[in-house]
């Protein structure tokens, strides 16, 4: 699925303008990466929970010549499923 077919569905369970519902979509998905941006935990119930977290330092090599590359500390975002989301087979 991709953020076309998220408008579409909107589209079609809501009947507004398909302007207006990628312009609703665009607005939730801005929301969100300014939440994380911040550091802040997204968590839809029944769907699950996003948060930022860090991530270590490490080594790692140059596959093209073998030498030893320092990995810098950053962060990373994290998705844990709620519990409608797992019980999906």
């Amino acid at each position: 699925m991709i953020k076309l077919d998220i408008i579409n569905e909107v589209v079609n369970r809501t009947g507004i303008s398909k302007a207006k519902a990628e312009e609703a979509v665009e607005s939730v998905f801005a929301g969100m990466k300014r939440a994380l941006e911040r550091g802040d935990r997204i968590e839809l119930r029944g769907f699950g929970v996003f948060n930022v977290r860090p991530r270590k330092t490490g080594i790692g090599r140059n596959p093209r010549t073998g030498a030893q590359v320092n990995i810098a500390p950053g962060k990373a975002i994290r998705f844990k499923p709620g519990k409608d989301l797992q019980s999906i087979e």
